[in-house]
């Protein structure tokens, strides 16, 4: 009625360009508001006679050829990607690039496992479960079946006077599992950045019968010059086994910059390996008989008190 009214009293074209005019309007704010979020480099925008059309990407690049070239090559058995491997590490990125269980980015790493006949760490992702968002590692085999989650359990709230402030929980939700997983080499402990500050965690994991600690991890420029080799020679002395941290390569263009230098700590404490702040892959041979040798040697497990204190899991 309203359209044929326009139309008899000569106001079609009128009424036609004002409807254009506010389409406009609202397809301005609509890609401004896409070219500025998280997804800006995985959305493509073509416009039609219909409208507004968006193609979303995602993203499941891995470093499959750096693995293929070099880490399968030199003999590597395991391997370990970093803490949010594929995915900004920043609040307002975590839910856009989550997935639910056996996502997109879970299936690429699981084929790659498969496909290099090793077993992947891989790293974290933000992982979706209803209206929670998790910061979850997923271990795989040489077959590519999941045999282990770990979603991280104690979540990064800090603000350093004068130095980093960040609140992953405003965000994402903390997982509530200590996870040790069998492997052809043994007992092998996971858990995510943050979780390694707790001795408790270490220990627990020790107790269960961990040879290993893996620790995807992304310190920062204030805690990673401070306490990023510290803690890992620390828990590796502490619990007289290895300690692994992989992080992400620095790059001073992203709103949070890593610290970088993944590294190897045995289980006396010393350094094996330790990479610098860029990009880099790292091939070294973990010997585990050494944790008996040293926890033969240094008793501190066997002569615990446990008349006196205990630490277990709940």
């Amino acid at each position: 009625y309203t359209l044929a009214k326009f139309m008899a009293q000569g106001r079609y074209e009128q009424h036609l360009s004002r409807m254009k005019a506010r389409y406009r309007q609202k397809r301005d704010a609509v890609i401004a508001m896409l070219r500025s979020s998280p997804l800006a480099d995985r959305v493509e925008i073509m416009e039609q006679d219909a409208g507004l059309h968006f193609l979303v990407r995602l993203d499941t690049r891995l470093p499959d050829a750096a693995l293929r070239s070099r880490a399968a090559e030199q003999g590597a058995q395991l391997v370990m990607l970093p803490e949010m491997f594929c995915c900004p590490y920043e609040n307002r990125a975590f839910r856009p690039y989550g997935e639910p269980l056996g996502g997109p980015a879970q299936q690429a790493v699981s084929a790659l496992a498969r496909e290099l006949g090793i077993w992947i760490i891989a790293g974290s992702l933000p992982e979706l479960e209803g209206e929670r968002v998790y910061n979850t590692s997923f271990v795989y085999d040489d077959t590519g079946r999941q045999v282990a989650r770990h979603r991280k359990m104690h979540l990064f709230d800090i603000s350093v006077e004068g130095g980093q402030s960040f609140r992953e929980s405003d965000t994402l939700s903390p997982g509530n599992d200590v996870t040790v997983f069998d492997s052809p080499w043994g007992k092998l402990g996971l858990c995510i950045c943050f979780d390694l500050r707790f001795e408790e965690l270490a220990r627990v994991m020790t107790l269960q019968g961990a040879q290993a600690i893996f620790v995807p991890a992304a310190f920062n420029m204030t805690t990673g010059p401070a306490h990023w080799e510290l803690l890992f020679r620390q828990r590796a002395v502490d619990n007289q086994l290895f300690t692994i941290g992989t992080s992400p390569a620095r790059n001073e263009q992203e709103t949070y910059v890593a610290w970088g230098h993944s590294v190897i700590c045995d289980p006396w404490g010393s350094v094996l390996h330790q990479c610098g702040a860029g990009e880099e892959l790292a091939v070294t041979t973990l010997d585990l008989k050494r944790v008996e040798s040293v926890r033969r040697q240094l008793p501190i497990l066997s002569a615990r008190r446990e008349d006196v204190y205990s630490i277990g899991q709940k």
